[in-house]
C-alpha cells in the first residue's frame, strides 16, 4: 500500500483545549480515518533550541517530546496537518511517501 509517512515531535506537557496535545492529536488522527498510530515517549532529545534534555529517575516529566508516528493516505495526513495549522500549533514534523506492508513466514 502506498501512503504518506508522518513523524511529529510534540513536547510531553504542551496542552490543546485542557488536554495533552499529543492526545489531542491521536483522537483527530482517529476521528479522521487514519488508521493507526504510536506515540513514543523520547529517552532524550535536543531540537531547534540546542539544549539537550534526558530522561532522569528523579527527573520531573515535561521537557522531552513526544514522537507520534502515522501512516495513511495524503489526503489524511494533509487533513490532519491542516487542523493543526488551524490550532496554530508550531510543530516540528517529517513527512514523506512510503510502502506500508505485510510480512508473512512460509513453514
Amino acid at each position: 500500500m502506498q501512503g504518506i509517512y508522518l513523524k511529529l515531535f510534540v513536547p510531553e506537557q504542551l496542552r490543546l483545549h485542557g488536554e495533552l496535545l499529543y492526545e489531542w492529536i491521536m483522537k483527530k488522527a482517529e476521528d479522521i480515518g487514519i488508521p493507526g498510530g504510536s506515540a513514543v515517549r523520547a529517552m532524550a532529545g535536543f531540537g531547534r533550541h540546542g539544549r539537550l534534555h534526558e530522561q532522569h529517575f528523579f527527573e520531573l516529566a515535561g521537557e522531552l517530546p513526544v514522537v507520534l508516528e502515522f501512516f495513511a493516505n495524503e489526503v489524511a495526513i494533509n487533513q490532519l496537518l491542516s487542523l493543526l495549522e488551524a490550532e496554530n500549533s508550531s510543530l516540528f514534523y517529517i513527512k514523506f511517501n512510503a510502502e506500508a506492508t505485510l510480512t508473512f513466514t512460509v513453514g
